[in-house]
């Protein structure tokens, strides 16, 4: 590539079309399916930093499912829509924290049930990554914490 950037792989017309790997200047590396020079298909993304992406691609977009795993340890298992979590996934923390339910524009948004090491748990509604309305809250002692919440704050009633 003039660019300085590597593929090894499949070719149409002089682009990426087909299994391949691609390898920017920068270190990063896709190695996966190609279409029209885009990532297209299943494919793996190894950031020279860290990261990883392994799933599905449309028009070289993270599209469909896919496993997220970030350098600090956190991982995010599902859906992608245009390089943004959407959809139901996974989100487990390092720190043992987990999010199991919907997203929208990247967000915890909808029903999801979040679980601390501790044992304590949300199950409820999701509003831009906050508690929002009708959920119930259990402490790690069993105690229920029914009601509604806005802004991760339990609403009295």
């Amino acid at each position: 590539m003039d660019n300085g950037d590597k593929y090894v792989g499949v070719t149409k017309d002089g682009f990426p079309h087909g299994q391949g790997t691609y390898t920017w200047v920068c270190g990063d590396q896709y190695i996966g399916k190609h279409k029209g020079g885009l990532s297209h298909g299943h494919g793996t993304i190894t950031f020279l930093e860290g990261d990883k992406y392994s799933g599905d691609w449309k028009h070289g977009k993270m599209h469909g499912q896919g496993t997220y795993t970030f350098l600090d340890g956190n991982v995010y298992v599902g859906e992608y829509i245009d390089d943004v979590k959407q959809g139901h996934g996974t989100y487990t923390y390092a720190n043992g924290n987990k999010y199991v339910g919907e997203w929208k524009n990247g967000k915890r948004d909808g029903q999801g049930t979040f679980t601390y090491p501790d044992g304590c748990k949300y199950v409820g509604k999701w509003k831009d990554d906050l508690p929002h309305a009708k959920g119930i809250f259990t402490y790690e002692d069993g105690r229920i914490e029914k009601g509604f919440w806005k802004n991760k704050l339990r609403l009295l009633t």
